[in-house]
């Protein structure tokens, strides 16, 4: 049985039960430059990226520049007035985040958002310091490329097989293959299981506390140089 050393988390869909404020957020931005409604499926689609490119997979029309920009911010200030009161975590997450920091696992998050969305949702949440190293897109690459997985494990000194990446979206799970890892696939958030499968996750979840229970029946392994 596979054991692990290190956890790392997306953060909408996975931990925090932000997708709807999202695909509101999307619309409003999309109506501010003229353009048509997506639907919720297609919105949902293409979260887990980066904000320059999810919107430019919804809108291939919206060009680089001030058209680009001025729907970032049209997106960002809309977001930001639906999480004064912040988005929720999913049921059982705070007990096994918890849990498993006492159980001797590294953690750590992969986000789409920019360094500044996720530094103030992990402060909205008491984390700031909680997480041994966050990466999020503007600081690193989009998902699906490995780029910020490759950098978290170098920060632990983990190997990609001693790691295991938990995601909602496809983007999250292609990208944990391109880096020769695990993953989890969560059915609650962005995408179904169905679609998340194809990824041949190492498990399916259904409830944060189904990792849980499968996490507590294997033994955190040490944390050793790369390579040795």
């Amino acid at each position: 049985m596979r054991e692990y050393s290190l956890l790392i988390f997306d953060w909408d869909g996975t931990l925090v039960d932000s997708i709807g404020r999202i695909v509101e957020a999307m619309r409003v931005a999309a109506v501010g430059s003229g353009l048509p409604e997506r639907s919720d499926a297609a919105i949902k689609g293409i979260i887990g990226l980066g904000l320059p490119e999810a919107i430019q997979t919804l809108y291939p029309e919206v060009e680089e520049g001030e058209p680009l920009e001025r729907f970032r911010l049209d997106y960002g200030n809309h977001y930001l007035s639906l999480e004064v009161q912040p988005s929720p975590l999913f049921p059982g997450v705070s007990e096994a985040m918890a849990e498993f920091r006492g159980a001797g696992y590294q953690l750590a998050v992969a986000t789409g958002k920019n360094r500044r969305g996720l530094d103030r949702v992990l402060a909205g949440q008491g984390w700031t310091d909680f997480f041994d190293i966050t990466r999020a897109a503007d600081e690193s690459a989009s998902k699906p490329d490995p780029r910020m997985l490759h950098e978290i494990l170098e920060h632990c000194r983990v190997g990609a097989r001693d790691a295991l990446m938990v995601g909602d979206s496809p983007f999250d799970l292609e990208m944990a293959r391109r880096a020769g890892m695990d993953s989890v696939a969560v059915g609650y958030g962005a995408q179904s299981l169905e679609v998340l499968r194809e990824y041949a996750p190492a498990l399916e979840v259904n409830h944060f506390n189904e990792l849980r229970a499968w996490l507590a029946g294997r033994s955190v392994k040490p944390v050793l140089e790369v390579g040795n």
